[in-house]
């Protein structure tokens, strides 16, 4: 049922199929993704706001499915625990303000070769949003 609320909020926030999010869009559905995360996986939202400081804990399982859980949400791992940057480049380009695309699409180009742990879905989220965060800090776009 949250899911299903989640995309029913996703899909009013988006004007039309074709349409980009705005700024305040995009920042709603980051706010909503993120809060529904925190709950699900009952992470501090202090651990996930160091993150945005550059601070990726691999010893604190929580913050490792909170990035999991958040990636599932874009469907940005496939069942493998891969990252699937092709298919977050074609979301990103239909879905986001143009200030947000053109950083996020080089970051996934970057980070396609990520993940590093596939045997743990949770470590290897935390791979993906690490490199995501290390190739352009100040644009750092996961909630």
């Amino acid at each position: 049922m949250k899911y299903q609320f989640l995309f029913l909020c996703l899909f009013v926030l988006v004007q039309d199929g074709l349409s980009a999010m705005s700024e305040k869009q995009m920042a709603a559905t980051k706010r909503l993704i993120r809060n529904t995360c925190i709950n699900k996986v009952g992470v501090t939202p202090e651990k996930v706001d160091a993150m945005h400081k550059g601070d990726f804990d691999f010893n604190d399982k929580s913050i490792m499915c909170y990035t999991h859980c958040i990636l599932m949400t874009y469907k940005l791992m496939t069942k493998d625990n891969s990252f699937d940057w092709e298919e977050g480049i074609k979301v990103i380009e239909a879905n986001a303000p143009a200030s947000l695309a053109k950083t996020a699409v080089h970051s996934f180009k970057s980070c396609k070769n990520s993940v590093k742990t596939k045997d743990n879905k949770c470590k290897a989220a935390l791979e993906i949003a690490k490199c995501l965060y290390d190739d352009d800090p100040p644009n750092y776009f996961l909630p």
